[in-house]
């Protein structure tokens, strides 16, 4: 009889149990696609008693997830605990240590320990496998070390957080604010447990930076990523770009330069009508741009206990079957540590001003735009009250480093009430 694939999962939240109801609902299809039995051997997590509403009876129990991963009885420790510090990272690395594959769902570390790890593995011969670290239940992780490995990417963008993509669709649809939404989310349990992850752009940051290491052969820079959550995104500024075409998305960027390596996290508008704009939920999408096969577009359900179970199920059938390519696409020594880029490119800008109500507002705000060579396209003002005049204008290409020099001196002309807003249009 062909071995089994021995496992031990740290971690019984949603995506460990979903990983538990797989094993047991798919066992004989799971053992005919890896050729062998996976059995679980044995489970950790912070409460014995708690009732998860499936079995543990068959498994041993370690209270301390560090015990677990060195146990001599498991082939795979499968890391579902979360965090980038403390006894996740701990019980990872004493994993490693004792000769073990790791499978984790955890961006964060991945993230801020990913090029580390990798070397340890590799001196140790050990796999670390984590395609549900990104995007859930969309093989991108997969896509990129595997099917793509004959391409050079030209870049990387996408959605890839559901939440965020959640709340402003949903303010769209329904009109109320971001607060409102945030709350409604909050209620659904779409949040993480520190929201600014979510809201700040960092778990999407977190993804990008993963993706960008496989896809330019870089060492994982999370901290070079420019994040810009969408906490300031107004209903209204969704209601007007809609009337201008466009759809406000939390978008992550990374490419190659001349300069070094661009990652950005940040709202953008992106055409109604493109696949990106059509974006609904709590959806993701992540588009791939290589030079032999053109553009990929991977779609579908970025978190949640399915479709991230089902990530970690495909990791633990490659394991099974042997499939063991480079952690990031290629030897950890051989990645590179890229200088961060900030983007160069012109596009155009979406900017949103309260205008006080008092002759010659326009003409102050327009000779600052053009001193720091912003050219208007197209200009719209929308309601009216005693006060201000809200205004919009949609700006010829330009850099982000003349709209910020912009922004930063409007507040010179005492005209604007409140802080401007600049959002970069990308054509995708």
């Amino acid at each position: 009889m062909t071995k089994p694939l021995r496992i031990g999962i740290a971690g019984l939240g949603t995506v460990g149990r979903g990983v538990v109801k797989i094993l047991h609902k798919n066992k004989n299809l799971l053992r005919k696609r890896a050729r062998r039995p996976i059995e679980v051997i044995a489970v950790s997590a912070k409460n014995k008693a708690k009732n998860r509403g499936i079995s543990l009876e068959s498994y041993n129990w370690e209270n301390d997830p560090r015990v677990l991963a060195c146990r001599e009885d498991i082939d795979v420790f499968v890391e579902l605990i979360g965090g980038h510090e403390g006894i996740a990272i701990e019980a990872t690395k004493a994993a490693i240590n004792s000769g073990k594959d790791v499978i984790t769902a955890n961006k964060a570390m991945l993230a801020h320990h990913g090029h580390e790890l990798a070397l340890q593995a590799e001196s140790k011969g050990s796999a670390i496998r984590f395609e549900a670290a990104v995007a859930g239940g969309i093989p991108v992780v997969k896509c990129l070390t595997e099917g793509l490995a004959g391409n050079n990417v030209d870049r990387i963008i996408g959605v890839m957080n559901g939440t965020c993509n959640y709340i402003l669709t949903r303010m769209e649809s329904s009109g109320l604010s971001f607060e409102d939404i945030f709350a409604e989310a909050a209620d659904l349990g779409y949040l993480e447990a520190d929201p600014n992850l979510d809201v700040g752009g960092i778990d999407a940051g977190h993804k990008l930076s993963i993706l960008a290491s496989i896809a330019f052969g870089s060492q994982v820079n999370f901290g070079s990523v420019e994040l810009e959550g969408i906490n300031q995104i107004s209903v209204e500024d969704i209601r007007q770009a809609a009337d201008m075409g466009f759809r406000i998305k939390l978008l992550g960027i990374a490419k190659m330069t001349s300069r070094g390596l661009e990652q950005r996290m940040s709202p953008c508008l992106v055409p109604a009508e493109s696949p990106l704009g059509q974006l609904e939920g709590g959806t993701n999408m992540i588009i791939l741009e290589g030079d032999q096969v053109g553009q990929i577009i991977l779609r579908g359900q970025g978190a949640g206990e399915s479709p991230t179970s089902s990530a970690v199920l495909a990791d633990i059938i490659d394991l099974a079957r042997e499939i063991r390519p480079p952690i990031f696409g290629q030897p950890a020594k051989e990645l590179t540590l890229f200088p961060p880029a900030k983007s160069e490119s012109q596009t155009p800008f979406y900017l949103r001003l309260q205008l006080l109500d008092q002759p010659g507002a326009l003409s102050k705000v327009a000779a600052i735009l053009g001193k720091s060579d912003v050219s208007i396209d197209r200009m719209r003002q929308y309601g009216h009250d005693d006060e201000t005049a809200p205004l919009v204008i949609l700006t010829h290409k330009t850099t982000r480093e003349s709209v910020d020099s912009a922004v930063s001196a409007l507040p010179e002309t005492r005209v604007l009430k409140g802080n401007p807003v600049a959002l970069r249009i990308e054509n995708v």
